[in-house]
Formats: structure tokens, C-alpha cells, sequence
């Protein structure tokens, strides 16, 4: 009970201090980033009074509309608009009509009156007077022209010759015409008649004719064109409609250095907001909850590779120094990038997404990289308020993916640099792709410098993860894969050791090794570390290597001549034995714990039982390891596969049907013994390891076809 208290106790103060660590990680990267980003949200005030001289040139540090001058530019635009008019051609067809029927009836009038003459009986009689004539003209005429027109301008045109008329007429009803399509309104009448007199004045008529014609444009011309409301009105919305808002754009010159403030440049600071320090205030605040969110999930991601992979002091530090490597490097490029140069695509962004992957996880790699693709946009708003850098932010978060998805299969260092070479294309590609969805236009030099730049950025990304990879794994103490990968080289010093003085053990690490290693793939562990850490598992071995019974080849068991407690206490030695070894050798921190953890608190059954035949007062602690128990999941694997392979390998016919039989009763003895305790390994995986050794066993212990030998003659 009291057992059971303390490692509730210890657990919780275990949680304390993994949450303290991951807590004090965020407050620095959140500090961090507000620093780093504070200046691409933040404008500057003035203290600035109206009628002074500018002490420097000041920029607008946001794009927004200037309301106040888009009205005034909009009022003019209306009010330069013109009234719309209706043209009444009923009106213009009227007086054409009045101006055919006139000049036809003083046609008709000579035609009846010559037709008269030449019928009349009495040749002598008088021919009618031009009053005579009028009056027999007004007769025919419509009331509206008996009206409108004078007796006298009738006399005149009844004078007048016939083909003088008709040219006259021609020439009279062209113009009208023209002028009445015009339009003719009220305050314009008098100006259309004089248009028509003037065309008239410098024809080639007689005299007479012009005189007429002049008269009877008083007559002819009226009003045809009227205010029409709704056009009007409809011009003047699609003329406001048509203007564009006057917008100051961010980085615009609104005052110039030693320019006079007038009232419009004051007006302008104040909209920008240069002038108001309380209003300032507020982006900075929803820079600080954007930093909040961020740090929010990298909390959650530390806590989730906590629960799931091992975290630990150096992993915590990589992750926050990755972090400020990877801002400072984005500030410092941010610097020199413009809107024309597109620097930011020679930022070696894929560096974090490499080192993450290799350090701490796959899963980790990839949330940082969408975080890291967010406050690249903000680094790279060309230090404009309120506005982020869609471009960089799509270019880094595409590069870092296609980064973590090329580096697979790691085997060695070549590994950094052909993923380099994939994230080179990716990247250029990412760059055309931009050139063809804008509407620029690019000159071949432009897309062959912006293509370079993304080339140097997977280029630097290789170099500077290569280069700093070492770093992390020697000062911070954390095993990468290629780390593992070398560590695995049968020419590692401790493992030629192995193989020549304790070749049986050498044999068994092996199979140990390969056993962990597809159990822990089977459950989503580290295969990689279980296969490196089965290899070193037993290196302590070779400093007795005759008194382990895989290493006695033709000689007498040593065991014989010594009691159970003696042998019990050379067979405990060999995990801190080899834990010492390879703290002297500098072996990675969980290569070591899985030498000290692999036996646990387990009982060395076979020499208590025969120190029990000779001495019945004797307790199990003599002959228990000291431990620790496994603490990790690799660890444990270790464990189960180690005690499987040995007691597997003692069969002399090994069927499935024993394999499994042994198996599940060496599983079952470890968590009856409290051996997987302090493991996070859970039931179901404990039973998917069983069935991943059972299948892995059965392949290695297949039943082979007996060969007849030759008998001797």
C-alpha cells in the first residue's frame, strides 16, 4: 500500500515537472515572437499640430479608403453631370408637316390659278391680286399655320418664283430638320433660330427666298426637347457609380520632410491613425492573442509527444531553439525584402521542418510548420498593419510539407541532401505556379532570379540542417535516426567487442533486436531505437562472457564451482556493467536506460531455487535485479523479447503450438511480477506484441526438411 502511494506521488510530481518545463518553454517563445513580430503590426505616433513643418517624411502605414474625399470627388462627379432631355419627334414631324403643307399650297395655288386662266371663258378678265391670293391661301392652310404666319410673309412667298420656292423649301427643311433631331429647349430657341438663319444667310438663294425663309424660321423652330427626370437621375447614379474611392495606400508619402502641415495633410495623418496612440494599441493586442493561440498549440503538441514519445529536458530545448533560429532567420531576411526583389523565397524555411522531424517527430514537424507558415506571413508584410503575406506564408508551409514528406527512409546524411534536392523542385515549382496565377507581367530574368532563390533555399535548408543536426544530438543529448543508424554500424567499437568475446550474446542481441524491432513497429513505437538498444543490451556481458551460457562453447560451465549467490551477483552485474560502459563510450542517454531497465526487478528464478534447496531461509531480494523497471514502451519490448528469445532458443523442438505456449507464459509472469508497471505500454498493445513475436518466432523456427545421411561403406 504504502508502494502503491509513493508511486502515485512520484508520477505527479513527475507531471509537475514536464508541465513546468513546457510552460516556461512557451512563455520564452511567446516573448519571443511578440518581439520578432511587434513591429510588423505596430505604427508609429507623432505628436504633430496643424500649420508646422514636418520634422520627417511620414508614410501611411495602412491601406484605407479616404471617405471624406471619395464624397467630394463623387459631388463634382454629379454635379458636372448635364440634364438629360427628351426629344418629342411628334413635335420635330409637326413642324416639318406645317413647312410641306405651306410651300404645297402656294404650289397648288399657282397650279389652280394658271389652270384658271387658260380654262376661262373671258380671257379679259383681271388676275387676282396677291391679297386675293392669301386670302384663297388661307383658306387651305391649316389653322395653325393661318395663325403662326403673317398675311404679308404669305404675299412675299406667293411672289416669289416657283423654282426659287422649291430650292428654298430643300434648303429651309434640311436645316430644320437637323436643328428639331437636336433638340430644341427653352433657353437654347432663339440660338437654334439663328443656327438656321445663319445656314440660310450664306446659301446661294435669291434674296427674296432668304428673306421668307428667315421669317418663317420664327415660325418653324418651337421647343421639342424636355426635362426628362428619370434619365437624369439615373445619369448621375451611374456617375457616382464610376468613381473610384481615393484610397491611401501603406507606404504612400502623406508628408514630406519640412513640408507645411496644412488642414487636408493633418486630416490624412489623423485617418492613418499616426496621430492617435490610444487606437495604436489594438493591433498589438490581436498580435498577442495570435501569439497566444500559436504557443497554445505548441503547448499541446509538447504535451502530446510527452504522453506519447519520451519528452525530455534536450527535446523541450531543441523545440524553442529551432523555434528562434527559424524567426530570427525569417526577420533577418524580412529586412532586405521588398515588393519588388521577392527575397523572402531564398528564407531556408524547410531547416525547422527537418530538424523537428529528425529530433523530436513526424506529427510535431508538421503542426510547427503550419505555425512557422503563419508568422512568416507576418514577418513578411513588408511591415504593413493589418495585413499578412498570403505568398510567403503558402511558399513556407508547402515547403516544409514536401520537406517532411521526402525525408524517409533515413539511412544516413545523403538522406538531408537528396530530400534537399526534391524540396529545390518543389519549391521553384511553387514559384512558377505564383508567376502564372498573377496578372504581371515577368521578364525571363525575373523568373530566373525568383527560381534561384527558391533553388538557395533548399540548398541552405540541407547545409543548415546538416550542420546543425550534430549539434542537437551531442549538446542536447537527443537521438536522432541517423544518429541510430550509425550507432548501429558493426564497426562501432563496443559492438566488435561484443562479437569477439562474447559471440553467443553477440548472436542473441541480434535476434533480440529484430524481434523488438517489428513488435515496436506493430504498436507505432521506435523500432529503429528498440533494434540499436537490443544491440547494446548486453554489452555488459563481455566483461564475464563465460559465465552466460550462450557464450560457453566446449568448456565447463563456471557456475559449477561457485555457490547461487555468487553466480546470481556476477549474472545481476552485467546491465549496470554495461550501462558503465556506455556512459564511458557516450552513448545516447536511452540507449543506456534500456541496458539498466531491461531485466527490471525480475528474479533470477534458476539460482534462488537452488540457493532455496541449500538454505530455505533465503528471500528473493538477493536475487532480484536492483532494476529500474522498463519505463519506456522500447524498453519493455526489450524486456519481453530478451526473456522470449532465450527461453525459445532452449527448445529442442520448437512448434508453434510451444512458441506460443511460452510466450504468452513469459508476458503474463512480467505483469504478474509487476515487471510493465511503469511502462505506458496498455493491454491491447501487450497483446498485439504477443501476437507480433508468436508470427516473427514461427517464421525463424519453421520446421525444416530432415536430409538422409550417407552411410559409410
Amino acid at each position: 500500500m504504502f508502494k502503491k502511494r509513493f508511486n502515485v506521488s512520484a508520477w505527479i510530481k513527475k507531471s509537475s515537472n514536464k508541465w513546468l518545463m513546457i510552460i516556461l518553454a512557451t512563455i520564452l517563445l511567446a516573448v519571443f515572437f511578440f518581439v520578432m513580430t511587434i513591429n510588423n503590426v505596430h505604427t508609429e505616433t507623432y505628436e504633430i499640430e496643424r500649420f508646422s513643418r514636418a520634422q520627417e517624411t511620414i508614410r501611411s502605414p495602412v491601406t484605407m479608403e479616404n471617405e471624406q474625399e471619395t464624397e467630394r470627388k463623387t459631388r463634382e462627379t454629379v454635379q458636372a453631370v448635364e440634364d438629360r432631355y427628351d426629344i418629342d419627334q411628334e413635335i420635330t414631324d409637326e413642324r416639318v408637316a406645317y413647312v410641306n403643307e405651306l410651300f404645297d399650297a402656294v404650289n397648288k395655288l399657282d397650279q389652280d390659278i394658271g389652270a384658271g386662266q387658260d380654262n376661262s371663258e373671258d380671257a379679259s378678265s383681271p388676275p387676282l391680286s396677291n391679297q386675293e391670293k392669301v386670302q384663297r391661301l388661307k383658306q387651305i392652310l391649316s389653322p395653325e399655320i393661318t395663325e403662326g404666319i403673317s398675311d404679308d410673309l404669305l404675299s412675299q412667298l406667293v411672289e416669289i418664283p416657283e423654282n426659287d420656292r422649291n430650292n428654298g423649301k430643300k434648303l429651309f427643311l434640311e436645316s430644320l430638320t437637323e436643328t428639331m433631331n437636336n433638340g430644341v429647349r427653352t433657353e437654347n430657341t432663339q440660338s437654334a433660330i439663328t443656327s438656321i438663319n445663319q445656314t440660310i444667310k450664306y446659301e446661294a438663294l435669291n434674296t427674296d427666298i432668304k428673306n421668307v425663309l428667315t421669317s418663317l424660321t420664327e415660325f418653324a423652330v418651337v421647343e421639342n426637347s424636355f426635362f426628362d427626370v428619370d434619365k437624369t437621375a439615373n445619369a448621375r447614379k451611374e456617375a457616382a457609380s464610376s468613381v473610384d474611392p481615393v484610397v491611401i495606400r501603406a507606404g504612400e508619402i502623406i508628408v514630406r520632410e519640412e513640408q507645411i502641415i496644412t488642414n487636408e495633410i493633418y486630416e490624412k495623418l489623423d485617418l492613418v491613425g499616426v496621430l492617435d496612440k490610444e487606437r495604436n494599441l489594438f493591433p498589438g493586442i490581436g498580435l498577442s492573442l495570435l501569439i497566444f493561440l500559436i504557443c497554445f498549440i505548441i503547448a499541446h503538441e509538447m504535451n502530446w509527444v510527452a504522453k506519447h514519445h519520451q519528452l525530455d529536458r534536450g527535446k523541450i530545448i531543441s523545440i524553442v531553439l529551432i523555434s528562434i533560429i527559424i524567426l530570427s532567420l525569417m526577420k533577418i531576411v524580412s529586412i532586405y525584402t521588398t515588393q519588388v526583389n521577392q527575397l523572402f523565397y531564398v528564407m531556408p524555411i524547410a531547416t525547422g521542418a527537418l530538424l523537428i522531424k529528425q529530433l523530436i517527430h513526424e506529427r510535431s514537424a508538421i503542426v510547427l510548420s503550419g505555425l512557422y507558415a503563419i508568422l512568416g506571413s507576418v514577418i513578411f508584410n513588408n511591415q504593413i498593419p493589418g495585413s499578412l503575406h498570403v505568398e510567403a506564408g503558402i511558399y513556407f508551409f508547402l515547403s516544409q510539407i514536401v520537406a517532411i514528406i521526402l525525408l524517409m527512409n533515413v539511412k544516413d546524411r545523403l538522406a538531408i541532401v537528396k530530400a534537399g534536392l526534391g524540396i529545390g523542385i518543389t519549391n521553384m515549382i511553387i514559384v512558377v505556379l505564383f508567376i502564372f496565377l498573377s496578372f504581371e507581367k515577368y521578364a525571363l530574368s525575373d523568373i530566373f532570379i525568383q527560381t534561384s532563390f527558391a533553388a538557395a533555399s533548399a540548398f541552405l535548408s540541407a547545409v543548415l540542417t546538416i550542420g546543425l543536426l550534430p549539434f542537437f544530438e551531442t549538446s542536447l543529448g537527443i537521438l536522432s535516426d541517423i544518429k541510430l543508424l550509425q550507432l548501429s554500424s558493426p564497426n562501432q567499437p563496443l559492438l566488435k567487442k561484443l562479437l569477439t568475446e562474447a559471440p553467443g550474446t553477440y548472436h542473441h542481441s541480434v535476434m533480440v533486436a529484430n524481434l523488438s524491432e517489428t513488435a515496436c513497429e506493430a504498436i507505432g513505437a521506435n523500432g529503429l531505437l528498440a533494434r540499436v538498444g537490443a544491440y547494446y543490451h548486453d554489452v555488459g556481458k563481455t566483461v564475464r562472457p563465460h559465465y552466460f551460457i550462450e557464450n560457453q562453447l566446449a568448456i565447463k560451465n563456471p557456475h559449477d564451482t561457485i555457490t547461487p549467490e555468487e553466480s546470481a551477483k556476477i549474472i545481476i552485474n552485467h546491465p549496470y556493467d554495461g550501462a558503465e560502459m556506455l556512459s564511458k563510450h557516450r552513448l545516447p542517454e536511452e540507449i543506456i536506460d534500456i541496458a539498466k531497465q531491461h531485466h527490471g526487478t525480475s528474479l533470477l528464478k534458476f539460482f534462488y531455487i537452488k540457493e532455496q534447496g541449500k538454505n530455505p531461509a533465503v528471500t528473493e531480494d538477493q536475487f532480484r535485479y536492483p532494476g529500474p523497471k522498463p519505463q519506456s514502451s522500447e524498453s519493455a519490448i526489450i524486456s519481453i523479447c530478451d526473456s522470449v528469445e532465450a527461453a525459445v532458443r532452449s527448445l529442442k523442438e520448437p512448434t508453434e503450438v510451444k512458441i506460443e505456449e511460452i510466450v504468452t507464459s513469459i508476458i503474463n509472469n512480467k505483469m504478474t511480477d509487476g515487471q510493465l508497471d511503469d511502462c505506458p505500454l496498455t493491454l491491447k498493445e501487450i497483446n498485439i506484441i504477443q501476437r507480433t513475436i508468436c508470427n516473427t518466432l514461427k517464421g525463424i523456427f519453421h520446421s525444416r526438411i530432415q536430409y538422409p545421411m550417407k552411410e559409410a561403406k
